[in-house]
């Protein structure tokens, strides 16, 4: 008993090290992943004008986005496997930030390739998603191979508390950019938001390959004691693991997991893209004020995430903590819709649907390093975010579709409401063996156990 209480101290300080190490590394390269996702939302603001993009054009690439960056997920995670996290993430970052400063010059390259710009903003929008391809899964499976399932929730709670932070400072940032740099150095200010959200993911792709550490035995700032308590921790999860790739693919509770996120992540992306646009919509008119009022559903996201992550880490329960939040968004985003016409009630509704949400994906993503390990986790994991990710195709053409049918952009919103509801109740309905610790017993560590490797 005394060992295993001080095996799981020791263990709880030494993933307290490694999350001081590498999780500032993946919350700035988040940060900078994010803004260039979700720049194009304030971006049309101006460029349909200037390019003579549609709204129905703008829905269309905002989505294709999503189908490049689906089916090559799973091929970028396992080349992850094989040649390290260290180098692919840098690959991804440098490729990914190339390209989206790309996207300021639609014009001139429809002009070099003799074609519309129309076409240019579809295909660099498709590269866009083939170069960022395997990042989230890519992180997701770097830190189950240092750190058991049960010791997860807090990482990835302030790990993905890095999104509605690049949301959070991304909307004023970009509104600002758009309002200053207008005309500046003959580039309009969608451009210039284009080069200065797309430059620190060059960056970030550097400072990764120089600082962040191939794997556990890699790791200079920790001691051969903490090495062999992380690897001892992970040897004794990984017998209720499936590590074979074909069967986890083929695995139902997988599909359970693709089919939750694609619920959760559909209202998420429909908000993202359609927020901005929303706004105006109601009225406001100013780019920075728009900004300023689309950052307050990531901002009150911050502390629903953390909060619940740390209940769910410190009661060790997270069936619930993953589906309350569920229907909590839910309701929300529907009542939103009821409201419509009452703007800020509307966009207090907004931020609690928006809350709730971020609260349930700390939660959810333990789930499938439960269950997942080895090359099975890499595919696994990829496979689940890419198929959830078409939800960004769902989401960025729900509004739209919504408006074209009620006249009404809000009305989208009802659909983002019940899916919310869908995937709290399949979350209920996961096998237990998802949702609980891999075995009851506490982790014994042995200080003078022979190492062995993984």
């Amino acid at each position: 008993m005394i060992e295993a209480v001080l095996g799981e101290d020791l263990l709880d300080r030494v993933c307290g090290k490694v999350s001081r190490r590498v999780l500032p590394l993946f919350f700035l390269a988040f940060i900078v992943a994010y803004l260039d996702r979700i720049n194009i939302s304030f971006a049309k603001l101006q460029m349909t004008t200037d390019t003579g993009l549609t709204d129905a054009t703008y829905a269309v690439g905002a989505s294709i986005f999503f189908w490049s960056y689906m089916i090559f997920e799973v091929p970028s995670n396992l080349i992850l496997k094989r040649v390290g996290a260290r180098i692919w993430i840098s690959r991804i970052m440098v490729t990914w930030g190339i390209v989206s400063v790309a996207m300021m010059f639609i014009t001139p390259l429809a002009a070099f390739f003799h074609t519309s710009q129309t076409n240019v903003f579809y295909a660099l929008r498709l590269l866009l998603g083939v170069c960022e391809a395997g990042f989230l899964p890519g992180v997701l499976y770097y830190i189950g191979s240092w750190m058991p399932a049960n010791k997860q929730s807090r990482m990835f709670a302030l790990f993905l508390a890095s999104l509605p932070v690049s949301l959070m400072f991304g909307g004023p940032v970009s509104g600002w950019v758009l309002e200053v740099s207008g005309g500046f150095g003959h580039f309009r200010g969608w451009q210039w938001l284009f080069l200065l959200e797309g430059l620190p993911s060059i960056v970030m792709g550097v400072v990764i390959f120089v600082f962040l550490p191939r794997d556990i035995g890699s790791a200079r700032w920790l001691s051969d004691a903490e090495k062999h308590c992380l690897k001892a921790s992970l040897r004794g999860e990984r017998a209720h693991k499936e590590e074979n790739m074909l069967v986890a693919i083929g695995d139902g509770r997988v599909w359970m997991l693709i089919l939750i996120l694609l619920a959760l992540n559909t209202g998420f992306y429909g908000l993202s893209f359609w927020l901005p646009t929303i706004i105006h919509r109601a009225g406001v008119t100013s780019t920075a004020t728009i900004g300023l009022l689309s950052a307050i559903p990531w901002i009150a996201s911050i502390p629903c995430l953390i909060l619940n992550a740390s209940h769910s880490a410190r009661t060790g329960e997270r069936r619930w903590h993953a589906a309350l939040p569920a229907f909590i968004g839910g309701v929300a985003f529907i009542a939103s819709a009821l409201v419509a016409s009452h703007f800020y009630l509307s966009l207090a509704c907004l931020t609690l649907a928006i809350g709730s949400l971020m609260a349930s994906f700390p939660i959810y993503w333990t789930f499938p390093n439960q269950i997942l390990g080895g090359t099975a986790a890499a595919a696994g994991l990829a496979l689940i975010n890419s198929v959830g990710a078409l939800a960004g195709v769902f989401g960025s053409v729900a509004s739209a579709i919504a408006e074209s049918i009620t006249g009404n952009i809000n009305d989208g919103t009802y659909l983002f409401g019940v899916l919310a509801l869908l995937a709290g109740l399949l979350i209920l309905a996961l096998p237990r063996g998802i949702s609980q610790d891999a075995g009851s017993e506490r982790f014994e560590f042995d200080p003078h156990a022979r190492e062995k490797s993984l």
